[in-house]
C-alpha cells in the first residue's frame, strides 16, 4: 500500500476545507458577506481560510461579549448619576424629527440635547490651530481619540501643546487606532508617557488580551474633549493634509464641528467608554462632566456605532431617514459601497422623485474602494439619481443632509465597513442653523465637482467595467 504524496494531500485538503467552509461562513452572514468570502475560499482554499480566521469570523470574543455587558451597566450607571441635571437639558423637538431621535436613542443610546453651541471649520490648519488653542487652555482633562495621529508636523504640534498641558498638571490621555496611528505610537508613546500622559492602543493586532479579537476592528472615530466643556469630532486625523499624496498634490478635505454645551457629555461618555474598553479603568467622577454652557440654541444627538453595538445601527438609522425623506438628500463621503438594503433605499428615494445627489472623489486613494464604487455609478444615475465627482482634492467629509430637517454628520464612510465593522462617531444635527450650514457646505463641494455625465460614463471601456465589476465582488469585505 503506496501513501500518499504531498500533493494528494494538500488537494484532497482543499476539497475537504471547501466543503466545511460551504457549511460554516453561511451561518450568521448576510449572503452578500457570505458569497464573497465563499468566492475567494473556493479559488483560494488556504490562503482564504487564513484571511477568514483573521478578518471573517463575525462573532466576538468572550471577553468583549463581558465588556459589552460591563460597558451597557457602566453607561447606565453614569446616565442614572446625572440624570437629574442632564435630562432636563433634553431637546424638544417636533414630531417628525422626534420619531428620528427615538430611533437613534434605540440604536445608540444617546438622548438629542438642546441648548448647544456649534462651529463647522472647513479647513484642516484652522482646526488644529483652534485645536491646540483649546488644549492650551485646559484646566483638568484633555481627551483625544483619532484613527490617525501621524508623527509628522502637525502631529508634533498637537503633542506638543498635549505635553504642556501634562506639565501643567492636566490629565492627558490618548486613545490611538493600533493600526491608523502605528508609526506614531512606535516612535512617540514612550516619551509621552514619560510626560505623564496616557496612552493607549486601540484594538492591537497582537496581542494576548484580544485573542481571538479580529484585527479589522478599527476605531475610526475623531473625538476632541477639553474639560468636559468643549470636544470636536468629524472627519478630521491629526495628520497633514496632504498625507500620502504629497507628490500628486492632492489635499485632503476634511470637515469638523466645533461643540459647547450639554452634547458634550455625549462625546465624553463616547469616549470614557471606549477608553474602558482598551484599559478597564473606569472615569466617571464628577469632573469629567461638569454643568455645561447652555447659551446655544442647537439640538444635537450623538449616534456612536460599531461591532460592540446594536447591529448596523447607524446604517439603520441612514435607511430609515432615506425612506423618510420628501424632496432632497445629499450625500457627501470619500467612499460608496452601498449594500443591497441601501441601495434598495437610495432606489426607493429616487422612484418617489427625490432630488439624491451623490459627491464623492473624483479620484480615489484606494484601489479596491474606488474600483467598487465606480460599478454602481451605471444603476444610480439610470434611477436619476446625479453623481459629482469632487476636483479639489480628497473629499473626505462625510455628511448626509435629508430635506431641510436633519443631517447626519461625523466619521463613517457610505460603505460596509463603516457600516458593520469600524467604531465610529456621528452627530444628528437637527437645528436649522446646522443644516443650512451644512448644506451650503455640500453645494460649496458640488461647486468644486464636474457632474458625472451617464451617456459619458457608460460608454467607458470593457476592461475598466470589468476591473469595476470584479472589485464589486469584494465589496462586502472593504
Amino acid at each position: 500500500m503506496s501513501w500518499p504524496s504531498l500533493f494528494q494531500i494538500y488537494f484532497y485538503s482543499e476539497w475537504i476545507l471547501r466543503f466545511i467552509m460551504l457549511i460554516e461562513v453561511p451561518r450568521y452572514r448576510k449572503p452578500a458577506f457570505a458569497t464573497a468570502w465563499l468566492m475567494i475560499i473556493m479559488m483560494f482554499p488556504w490562503p482564504g481560510f487564513i484571511l477568514y480566521l483573521f478578518i471573517g469570523i463575525q462573532r466576538p470574543p468572550k471577553h468583549r461579549l463581558y465588556q459589552k455587558e460591563k460597558l451597557i451597566q457602566a453607561l447606565a450607571d453614569l446616565r442614572n448619576q446625572f440624570a437629574d441635571s442632564y435630562m432636563k437639558l433634553r431637546a424638544n423637538l417636533e414630531s417628525g424629527k422626534q420619531k428620528t431621535s427615538e430611533i437613534v436613542v434605540r440604536s445608540g443610546g444617546m438622548y438629542a440635547m438642546g441648548n448647544n453651541n456649534v462651529e463647522f471649520i472647513n479647513n484642516s490648519e484652522k482646526f488644529i490651530l483652534r485645536l491646540i488653542e483649546d488644549i492650551d487652555k485646559a484646566l483638568h482633562h484633555v481627551h483625544l481619540q483619532f484613527y490617525i495621529f501621524e508623527d509628522d508636523n502637525v502631529g508634533r504640534m498637537v503633542s506638543t501643546v498635549v505635553i504642556r498641558a501634562a506639565e501643567r498638571g492636566v490629565e492627558c490621555r490618548l486613545l490611538l487606532d493600533a493600526m491608523g496611528s502605528r508609526k506614531f505610537l512606535n516612535r512617540k508613546s514612550a516619551a509621552l508617557r514619560k510626560k505623564g500622559i496616557k496612552v493607549v492602543a486601540a484594538y492591537p493586532i497582537i496581542s494576548l488580551r484580544h485573542y481571538l479579537g479580529r484585527m479589522d476592528w478599527r476605531t475610526h472615530r475623531k473625538i476632541a474633549v477639553i474639560d468636559g466643556k468643549t470636544a470636536y469630532t468629524g472627519s478630521q486625523n491629526i495628520v497633514d493634509p496632504s498625507y500620502g499624496h504629497k507628490k500628486s498634490n492632492l489635499i485632503w478635505r476634511d470637515l469638523v464641528a466645533r461643540i459647547s454645551g450639554p452634547a458634550v457629555f455625549s462625546l465624553q461618555a463616547v469616549f470614557l467608554s471606549d477608553w474602558y474598553l482598551g484599559t478597564d479603568e473606569a472615569l466617571n467622577g464628577a469632573d469629567f462632566f461638569p454643568p455645561p454652557d447652555t447659551d446655544g440654541d442647537s439640538p444635537i444627538q450623538v449616534l456612536p456605532s460599531g461591532p460592540v453595538y446594536s447591529p448596523s445601527n447607524y446604517h439603520m438609522v441612514v435607511i430609515e431617514a432615506l425612506y423618510h425623506a420628501k424632496k432632497q438628500v445629499v450625500i457627501t463621503t470619500p467612499y460608496f459601497i452601498p449594500d443591497d438594503a441601501m441601495l434598495q433605499a437610495l432606489e426607493s428615494a429616487c422612484r418617489r422623485g427625490i432630488d439624491l445627489n451623490l459627491v464623492i472623489p473624483k479620484k480615489s486613494d484606494q484601489f479596491l474602494p474606488g474600483n467598487a464604487a465606480r460599478s454602481y455609478y451605471e444603476d444610480i444615475m439610470k434611477w436619476g439619481a446625479r453623481i459629482h465627482l469632487f476636483k479639489e482634492g480628497i473629499l473626505h467629509a462625510k455628511s448626509i443632509s435629508i430635506d431641510e430637517n436633519i443631517c447626519f454628520f461625523g466619521s463613517s464612510n457610505f460603505d460596509i465597513r463603516s457600516f458593520e465593522l469600524d467604531f465610529e462617531m456621528d452627530l444628528v444635527f437637527y437645528g436649522q442653523k446646522e443644516v443650512d450650514d451644512i448644506k451650503k457646505q455640500q453645494r460649496a463641494y458640488i461647486s468644486q465637482s464636474e457632474e458625472l455625465d451617464p451617456e459619458k460614463w457608460n460608454s467607458r471601456g470593457l476592461l475598466r467595467k470589468t476591473v469595476e465589476n470584479l472589485s464589486r465582488l469584494l465589496s462586502p469585505m472593504l
